[in-house]
């Protein structure tokens, strides 16, 4: 029973066993939930979540890492770790689907790029730290970026981003 649940968290409900992009899939299946926490209670609430399922990954991947199953130091299929930093940057959007739309990208864009410090900590830390570290840390780089297009906009345009994309994108 203890290897089933550890495996769901781990693998967000099995969105991490797809056969490929396995941090995408992980990425895609936490938007639903951010998007009711946010719906339900407030930004504030993915932002807090986020770093709850930080802390809690870094138990729960320390845990996969010591199944049978678990085949590397960061197992492609763990994506709690995605889960973490996608909500992170989700904390910062408004409701709507094109802010999601936006924060997922942001998100992955980082993630899959991993520039430094995210590689240092994903080649660097070990266990379930080394595994959720690089997350969080490609969520602060989506967060930094929207606040500089966020800054751009406003500067160059007097509106936010979210105006420019649904008046000036056909």
């Amino acid at each position: 029973m203890k290897k089933h649940i550890i495996t769901a968290l781990a693998t967000w409900f099995y969105s991490g066993k797809m056969p490929f992009a396995s941090g995408t899939w992980g990425s895609l299946a936490a938007l639903p939930c951010a998007w009711i926490m946010h719906d339900m209670w407030g930004a504030h609430s993915v932002f807090w979540a986020s770093w709850g399922i930080f802390f809690a990954g870094i138990i729960i991947s320390d845990q996969y890492l010591k199944l049978d199953c678990a085949t590397s130091k960061d197992p492609k299929e763990v994506v709690i770790d995605e889960v973490a930093g996608q909500w992170l940057v989700l904390s910062i959007m408004p409701l709507s689907i094109t802010a999601y739309a936006i924060g997922f990208i942001l998100f992955r864009l980082f993630d899959i790029t991993k520039p430094y410090p995210v590689s240092w900590a994903d080649r660097k830390l070990s266990g379930g730290l080394g595994i959720m570290v690089d997350d969080m840390l490609a969520g602060i780089y989506g967060i930094i970026l929207f606040f500089m297009l966020e800054l751009l906009c406003q500067m160059h345009y007097n509106n936010d981003i979210f105006f420019l994309l649904y008046n000036l994108v056909p």
